[in-house]
């Protein structure tokens, strides 16, 4: 393992805990779902931690990665929720048809972000609207449990697609870097162990 390999592993966990909120919830950490959804548009990005604006941008899935990796707080259903997406990246890096349309949607979802923001609904409903035209046609199938009236709210449903469609963002970096899932069996506590320094360095530079 190595920080740039966790970084990415972050940005996995931390679309699935945000997901995971939002289903249990109805909010989410709206600081870290947009670092998240704005990770889905940056494709050419100059290092790791440029994918998310800056460590920072990634310290809720930092956060999530040591409660899963090393203390005793596992949320059972966002370990579950990241193991499939890494499973689903592997299906999608096989479908190379799929893989073109989810590309040419993500730069068609990136013209509504220079009109509308970010922030604004329509941007989180289109890639929804992507995840569900694409990756929700593949297997394994990300499983989302949580409060029905909240999963029953087209607004919430969006977010929670749009943070998924940010983990498997995050998956195909992972990927890219070496990654591979039985490396989150063998090498927790290394990786808890570097997430925590990621974690210490992102705050003293934030001069937390």
């Amino acid at each position: 393992m190595n920080e740039e390999r966790v970084l990415a592993l972050a940005g996995v966990f931390q679309g699935a805990a945000l997901a995971q909120q939002l289903a249990t919830d109805g909010r989410c950490d709206e600081a870290a779902f947009e670092s998240s959804l704005a990770s889905v548009f940056r494709i050419d990005a100059d290092s790791v931690a440029s994918v998310y604006g800056g460590v920072s941008g990634v310290r809720r899935g930092l956060r999530t990665l040591v409660a899963q990796f090393e203390d005793q707080t596992r949320d059972v259903a966002v370990m579950r929720m990241a193991v499939t997406v890494l499973r689903l990246e592997r299906s999608l890096s096989r479908n190379r048809p799929l893989l073109d349309r989810l590309r040419e949607g993500i730069v068609s979802a990136q013209r509504q972000v220079e009109h509308f923001g970010l922030e604004h609904p329509n941007v989180a409903a289109r890639l929804a609207e992507l995840y569900a035209s694409t990756l929700s046609t593949l297997k394994p199938r990300v499983m989302v449990t949580g409060t029905p009236a909240y999963l029953q709210q087209k607004g919430n449903v969006d977010k929670v697609r749009a943070a998924l469609l940010a983990s498997v963002r995050s998956a195909v970096l992972w990927h890219q870097l070496g990654g591979r899932q039985w490396h989150l069996l063998i090498y927790r506590k290394q990786c808890a162990m570097l997430a925590r320094g990621l974690l210490t360095g992102s705050t003293l530079d934030d001069g937390g």
